[in-house]
């Protein structure tokens, strides 16, 4: 279905232009609350606001709180989880991995799950009428609770203690992350080497975090720390770096924690989901262990569909979102941290080692900066090079083009079984995009 404002992961822009200002933020949060008051009926409604430490923050959650109280809706600031809280609708202002100058929203239903394509569609159509003048309007209240509340919770996963004589380095990127990861941590007893925990509004993912490990590999080497890991400004993603100072990809992640769990008994239907981009090794290594993987299209959103309709226990991206369902339905960099450090506990092996279960493909990446992005499927050339692809690599590779949810891009992943043939498939696709498609 095809939406104007939102993308794989909300609506998001840069601070200041035509949809992320306070002005449009508050007409999209009201159409939001009107939208799901009509599907909830009568009875009072609530919903919960958190945002990361971005400096434009503040005036886009005023806005976000003033159209939804303008919708009739009770509204608690500093979100702790919607479902937990009995909230029906919870709304994060963030613009996850981004710069400091770019902004966005999210919108998450009373499951916890963001909410589906169809429902951001039918908000989207309501946010140029006007609202009923007859809206009874809520209210606005702090939620002093909720950072305390996710603390205690996340920090039972481990047993007491679980972390004494364990050195980790810790990348908050100045973001949501920097007081509870931290907390969490260290209340297990983990002795803890801080990056990017000072946030001053501007400086959120500015060199440090999850699209930076170069510096807490550095740290981990000059520290002896047995890892390092690496948040995103909302604190969804975690990238770990093993005690060789390597950083490892999610898709190594998603391996050995899904054969652990299948081992155990933990994995539903021995069932991992993942997105297109995972790499094709991931399938190989969990058809090895009896287990089978499901593939989704990109976005943290989709994963967490096909992990309900599935009833699978884990999901995630090669980008660093991991989805535990049984203990949150929405990805959260701290949750797979700790699921990280339970199984380098239980196992005794370090990174080094746990990251050998995957056996990856060749595989390349690449993304296309645009003028324009016209539908893929409309490029004859692109869709020969597609078919002949699928054709000859015949489950023993791929070529996957796509366009980026959240930028001006087109991106193209290769694999295959040898280098050289990634190099000629990558060749060949980008060729086949620049002969139709104005790159930049």
């Amino acid at each position: 279905m095809k939406r104007l404002y939102f993308g794989t992961d909300g609506v998001r822009g840069r601070f200041g232009d035509a949809v992320m200002n306070p002005d449009f933020v508050r007409k999209l949060a009201n159409a939001a609350g009107r939208h799901m008051a009509a599907k909830l009926g009568a009875g009072p409604k609530r919903a919960l606001i958190g945002r990361d430490t971005r400096a434009s923050g503040p005036a886009l959650e005023a806005a976000v709180a003033e159209g939804l109280v303008a919708a009739g809706w009770n509204v608690g600031l500093l979100s702790l989880a919607v479902r937990e809280s009995k909230s029906q609708l919870g709304v994060v202002i963030t613009a996850s991995h981004n710069p400091a100058d770019d902004n966005g929203v999210k919108f998450f239903a009373s499951t916890g799950f963001k909410l589906p394509d169809a429902e951001e569609a039918a908000i989207e159509a309501l946010i140029d009428s006007p609202a009923a003048s007859t809206a009874t309007r809520g209210t606005i209240r702090e939620v002093g609770e909720a950072k305390m509340l996710y603390i205690g919770q996340a920090a039972r996963l481990l047993p007491p203690g679980a972390l004494a004589g364990w050195k980790i380095v810790l990348d908050t990127a100045n973001g949501a992350t920097c007081e509870t990861s931290r907390e969490v941590l260290e209340s297990l007893g983990a002795e803890l080497e801080l990056l990017g925990n000072a946030p001053d509004g501007r400086n959120i993912n500015a060199g440090v975090g999850s699209e930076y490990p170069q510096q807490l590999a550095a740290r981990v080497l000059a520290t002896g720390a047995r890892l390092g890991i690496a948040h995103d400004g909302d604190g969804d993603r975690a990238v770990f770096c093993d005690e060789k100072g390597v950083a490892l990809d999610g898709d190594e992640v998603l391996t050995f924690l899904a054969l652990g769990m299948l081992k155990r008994d933990e994995l539903p239907g021995k069932t991992l989901v993942v997105t297109v981009q995972s790499n094709l090794g991931v399938d190989a290594a969990l058809a090895a262990a009896g287990g089978r993987v499901v593939r989704t299209n990109v976005g943290d959103r989709y994963v967490s569909e096909a992990l309900q309709r599935e009833g699978a226990a884990l999901g995630g991206e090669s980008s660093g979102h991991f989805i535990f369902p049984k203990i949150s339905p929405a990805g959260d960099g701290l949750l797979a941290a700790l699921a990280v450090l339970r199984v380098m506990r239980d196992t005794g092996k370090p990174l080094s080692e746990l990251r050998r279960a995957l056996k990856k493909f060749p595989q390349a990446q690449k993304a296309l900066k645009l003028a324009a992005k016209p539908p893929l499927e409309s490029l004859p050339g692109v869709q020969n090079l597609l078919r002949e692809a699928e054709a000859t690599l015949a489950g023993t590779g791929r070529v996957m083009i796509r366009y980026s949810g959240t930028e001006p891009k087109v991106r193209v992943l290769v694999e295959a079984q040898t280098d050289a043939a990634v190099a000629e498939w990558m060749t060949k696709a980008e060729a086949a995009l620049r002969a139709e498609l104005t790159v930049l």
